[in-house]
């Protein structure tokens, strides 16, 4: 047996679907959690809303938010899966009937950044990233929308040979400078070493780690827990309302480079939404998350 376009175009457009109208488990948890210990008053009160929001979207099958982002996916192939049609192609097909079908309708959030001009479709859209996995015989597809609020403020910098106070400081500058406007309490994701465009994917891809995974690099694992303890003495708590919440977890991934060393750092809002399943050569349809 293959791994059909057809079920690709239905579990992309379902992964897309999914994501907009619930939030992940441990996000739910980690809210729970920053609400058990957070001292502000008004912050305690808006983590209450915003989990009451998040719980009546799911129950009601509404959008948790408006802002549906535009259609991002993350493609691990096993070097074992077997295909029948195109799998790009079928990405873009199921996007485009999802467009034409959901209720409620999807606000046109893509953007030609040459014109302005704003629709459903675009070039590049929606937008893609391929990798393999050695040995294994499934698909696994994760959907991570992207909206305005979080995408905004993304930072990329190169260092030559940075020590870790070096990358630190970057990661809370680009956050004092973020403020609020990811809506927090964010995932925030760091992508250092290798290149310029694989720091950036490594920062998107750490944002898609389980809340409360431990980072296996010690290393690592001693910065994620000092960041994450510094972001949230900022006090720009919940959604700018102050408090102890600004982060729910700071997730860092690396790579060996050249020396010329880039950092860069991505945000989630507080939905932190990403929908994940696997597809097997049978057939099969797995959700993980």
């Amino acid at each position: 047996m293959a791994i059909t376009s057809e079920l690709i175009k239905r579990v992309t457009a379902d992964l897309y679907n999914r994501s907009l109208r619930r939030i992940p488990e441990d996000t739910k948890a980690a809210l729970a959690q920053a609400d058990s210990v957070e001292r502000n008053e008004t912050a305690r009160r808006t983590l209450r809303i915003m989990m009451a929001s998040a719980e009546a979207a799911e129950r009601d099958n509404h959008f948790v938010r408006s802002d549906a982002g535009v259609p991002v996916y993350f493609v691990r192939i096993g070097t074992r899966a077997r295909f029948a049609g195109n799998v790009r192609q079928a990405i873009t097909e199921g996007f485009a009937e999802l467009v034409a079908s959901i209720q409620p309708p999807l606000l046109p959030h893509v953007t030609n950044p040459l014109t302005l001009e704003r629709g459903h479709a675009g070039k590049g859209m929606p937008i893609v990233t391929f990798d393999l996995v050695d040995d294994q015989d499934f698909v696994e597809i994760i959907c991570s929308p992207k909206a305005l609020g979080s995408g905004r403020w993304a930072a990329l910098e190169i260092f030559s040979f940075p020590d870790l106070h070096t990358i630190e400081k970057f990661v809370m500058e680009t956050v004092l400078k973020a403020g609020s406007q990811p809506c927090p309490p964010v995932v925030i994701g760091v992508g250092i070493g290798g290149t310029f465009d694989y720091a950036a994917k490594m920062s998107k891809e750490a944002t898609l780690r389980p809340i409360g995974e431990l980072n296996p690099e010690p290393i690592l694992a001693d910065m994620e827990r000092r960041l994450t303890r510094a972001i949230n003495q900022t006090g720009f708590g919940p959604m700018g309302t102050g408090g102890d919440s600004t982060a729910m977890g700071v997730h860092i991934n690396y790579a060996a480079g050249h020396g010329f060393t880039p950092v860069a750092v991505s945000f989630n809002c507080w939905i932190n939404r990403r929908t994940q399943a696997r597809i097997h050569n049978d057939g099969r349809v797995e959700i993980v998350a």
